[in-house]
């Protein structure tokens, strides 16, 4: 398999990566992930991916890797959506707002294919049931340490995983790289993969 380049320095995406048996080095995108007016959490989430891919093409202009990956993963609910945290005061305002209802995980991924000078993006939408937390059980999660770098502040593979009563939807997208997404914009780019 032809080695792909990764937009993200995200350990969950490098994870299911190697899990998948894909090469792949990591190039860290130059993008910093804004909001922008007019767009709802999904088209967000695709344009922030997009942007990334965009940002390793134009620092990287003797990439000579024909792929370039990028995903962005949002938390929607209501009309709030949640990127990272910037600080721990915010971590659990956002915990504290999740708790005890459902929201949306959203993860778009962005594949540029440079045979054809063509970017491709598909989303995954899931929804994830948070059990009533109280203030104690979200400040000790937040001694973990876990909801540093983690869209809505927490890790459904980590810790978190105690408060969630039931998901519906793409684990994997939920932890920041739908496999099923991924796979199927491979094959319609003819990437080489194993099955």
């Amino acid at each position: 398999m032809q080695p792909i380049i990764l937009a993200s320095t995200s350990p969950r995406r490098q994870e299911i990566l190697k899990e998948l048996g894909i090469p792949f080095t990591v190039v860290t995108p130059q993008y910093e992930e804004l909001p922008v007016d007019g767009m709802n959490a999904a088209q967000l989430a695709e344009y922030h991916a997009m942007k990334k891919v965009e940002s390793v093409i134009r620092t990287n202009m003797n990439i000579t890797a024909s792929w370039v990956l990028g995903a962005d993963t949002l938390i929607h609910i209501n009309s709030s959506i949640f990127g990272k945290p910037s600080s721990r005061d915010e971590a659990k305002e956002m915990l504290m707002y999740l708790s005890g209802n459902t929201h949306e995980v959203i993860t778009a991924l962005c594949l540029f294919d440079a045979g054809t000078q063509y970017i491709s993006t598909k989303t995954s939408i899931s929804r994830v049931t948070m059990i009533d937390l109280d203030e104690a059980q979200v400040e000790k999660y937040l001694d973990s340490g876990e909801w540093q770098g983690a869209a809505g502040s927490y890790k459904i593979q980590g810790l978190a995983s105690c408060f969630i009563s039931s998901i519906s939807g793409s684990f994997s997208g939920i932890v920041g790289l739908p496999i099923h997404e991924l796979y199927v914009t491979l094959r319609e780019h003819g990437y080489d993969f194993v099955v």
